[in-house]
C-alpha cells in the first residue's frame, strides 16, 4: 500500500509518457535516448554565446519532449523560436556518447511545427520560387546584378539607411551581398558542348582533356554557387577536367533541398529530391556525382535516409546517395600526392571548415589534404584556430537571426585575423558569403575564394611557365 508521503514523493511519481503526436515529430523514444551529459554544450555555437540551456541541443530536446508531454503546445511561438535559434551546424552530433542524430531531430521538430505554423511568407516564397534551380535564381537574381551595376543599391543605402530598423538591415543585406559574376548555368546545360566551348574559352589545350578523360563524373550545380560563385564553380569544372573527369550536368536538375529541409519545409525537399534522382539516373552510368557546395553534396548524401521508409523510392535513393562526393573528396581521390603544381599567387592561406562539410559528411582530412600539395610547393598552410566552429552563415540564418549570425562572423573573423593569411578557404558558398561579409565589416585585407579556386590558380600558373 502507497503511503501519503510516497505519493508526494517524486520518485513514486507516475512517469511521463508520450501525450502527443503530431506528423514530422521525433518518436518519444530517441527523444528519451538523450542522458543529458552536457557533451553538445561546449561545442554549440549558440550555448556558448548565451549559455542558455534553452540555446543548448540538449535544451532544444528537452523542448520536444515536453511538446509530447503535453506541457507545451507546439504552436506555442516559443517553441518555434528556440527550435529556429539552432544553426543546424550539427556539431552536437559529433560528440554525442549516445550517438543521438541531435541535429535531425531538431530539423524534424521544425517540420511539425511548419504543419501547424508555415513559416513567413517571404521565407515560403523564396524557398519555393525563387530557391528551386540554378535556372530559376539566375530570374530571380537579375535585378539585383542590375542594381549593383547602376549602383542602385549603393543609392538605396544612401536614402533610406537612417529609418529604424529597416535601414541597418538594408545596409546589411547590401554589404553582404558578393559581387555577382555571370552565372554558369548557360554554359553548363548542353553537356554534349558547352564544356568544350569553355574549355576553348580557356585555351585549347583542356579540350583534348575531356576526349581523354578516366571519369564519367555528374555535377551538380549549387543554385547559389551559379549565381554568387560561377567563378569558383567554373574553377571546380577547370580542376575536374585537368585530372581526367569527363563533366555533365543535367539540365532538369533542382535545388538539392537542404535550404526547404532546414526550414521545416520537408515535402518541398523531398519533391526536389525525387527530381534530382531522376535528371541523374537519366545520365547513365557515373563514376561519381560532385558537387562543389558542401550543403548539397551533404544533404544529397541523405538522400538515402530522407526515403528509408519509401519503398518506391529508397533503393533508388540509396543508389544515387552512394555516388555523392563532396569536390574536395572527389579531387583529394584522383589527383596525385605529388601531383606537380607550382605554388601559384597565393603565398599564405588558412581553411574554415564548413558545418555540412566535417560534421554532417565527416569530411575533415582531404581538403586538408588538398592544400598540402599546395605547401609541398611553398605556399604557408596556417591552422585556423577552431576552424569546425559555425561562421553563423547557416542557410539563411543571418537572415532570420541577424544577431547571432553577427556575433558569430565577429568571432570567426578574428580567428581569420589572427593567423596573418593573406587568404581564408572554405568549400561551401554560404561560408564564403559569410567570410566576404566578415572582411568588409572589419576592414580586412583577407580575400576569401573556395579552395578549387586557389588549385585552379596553381594549374594555371604551371601552365604558364
Amino acid at each position: 500500500m502507497t503511503s501519503p508521503n510516497q505519493k508526494s514523493d517524486p520518485i513514486f511519481a507516475p512517469i511521463s509518457g508520450p501525450a502527443f503526436t503530431a506528423p514530422e515529430l521525433p518518436t518519444y523514444e530517441s527523444l528519451m535516448d538523450c542522458i543529458r551529459c552536457g557533451r553538445c554544450l561546449p561545442v554549440c555555437p549558440t550555448y556558448q554565446q548565451t549559455t542558455l540551456e534553452t540555446f543548448s541541443p540538449r535544451g532544444r530536446l528537452s523542448l520536444m519532449r515536453a511538446v509530447e508531454d503535453g506541457k507545451l503546445d507546439l504552436a506555442d511561438p516559443g517553441v518555434e523560436e528556440h527550435l529556429y535559434h539552432c544553426l543546424d551546424c550539427r556539431a552536437c552530433n559529433t560528440v554525442c556518447p549516445a550517438g543521438i542524430p541531435i541535429g535531425e531531430l531538431i530539423v524534424e521538430g521544425r517540420a511539425a511545427v511548419e504543419e501547424k505554423h508555415p513559416r513567413a511568407w517571404l521565407i515560403r516564397l523564396i524557398l519555393t520560387h525563387a530557391l528551386i534551380s540554378p535556372r530559376r535564381i539566375e530570374w530571380f537574381a537579375w535585378p539585383a546584378r542590375l542594381a549593383q551595376r547602376v549602383k542602385l543599391d549603393k543609392l538605396g543605402v544612401a536614402m533610406f539607411g537612417w529609418v529604424p530598423r529597416f535601414g541597418p538591415a538594408l545596409k546589411d543585406l547590401v554589404q553582404m551581398a558578393p559581387t555577382l559574376p555571370k552565372p554558369l548555368w548557360r554554359e553548363l546545360a548542353k553537356p554534349a558542348r558547352s564544356l568544350q566551348v569553355v574549355a576553348q574559352k580557356n585555351g585549347s589545350s583542356e579540350t583534348s582533356q575531356v576526349s581523354q578523360s578516366q571519369y564519367r563524373v555528374g555535377f551538380f550545380l549549387g543554385c547559389v554557387m551559379n549565381v554568387a560563385f560561377g567563378d569558383a564553380s567554373r574553377a571546380s569544372v577547370k580542376v575536374l577536367k585537368q585530372f581526367g573527369c569527363d563533366v555533365i550536368t543535367p539540365q532538369d536538375q533542382m535545388c538539392c533541398g537542404a535550404p526547404q529541409d532546414d526550414q521545416g519545409m520537408k515535402d518541398v525537399a523531398r519533391r526536389m529530391a525525387k527530381r534530382n534522382i531522376e535528371a541523374f539516373e537519366k545520365l547513365g552510368q557515373l563514376d561519381a556525382i560532385v558537387a562543389d557546395c558542401a550543403a548539397c553534396s551533404g544533404f544529397l548524401k541523405e538522400y538515402a535516409h530522407v526515403f528509408h521508409d519509401d519503398p518506391a523510392w529508397a533503393e533508388r535513393a540509396d543508389r544515387f546517395a552512394s555516388k555523392v562526393r563532396d569536390v574536395t573528396e572527389w579531387l583529394d581521390q584522383i589527383m596525385p600526392s605529388d601531383w606537380p603544381a607550382s605554388a601559384g599567387a597565393t603565398k599564405s592561406i588558412t581553411y574554415h571548415e564548413p558545418c555540412h562539410l566535417a560534421n554532417v559528411q565527416g569530411v575533415r582530412r582531404q581538403p586538408r589534404a588538398l592544400l598540402m600539395r599546395l605547401k609541398n610547393k611553398g605556399v604557408d598552410v596556417r591552422e585556423l584556430p577552431d576552424a569546425t566552429r559555425c561562421c553563423g552563415s547557416a542557410g539563411i540564418y543571418n537572415m532570420t537571426h541577424p544577431a547571432m549570425s553577427k556575433e558569430l562572423l565577429d568571432r570567426k573573423m578574428a580567428d581569420v585575423v589572427s593567423t596573418g593569411a593573406e587568404v581564408v578557404v572554405s568549400a561551401n558558398p554560404g561560408c564564403l558569403l559569410q567570410l566576404e561579409w566578415g572582411a568588409k565589416r572589419t576592414g580586412s585585407t583577407v580575400k576569401v575564394k573556395h579552395i578549387t579556386q586557389v588549385l585552379a590558380e596553381a594549374i594555371e600558373e604551371r601552365t604558364a611557365q
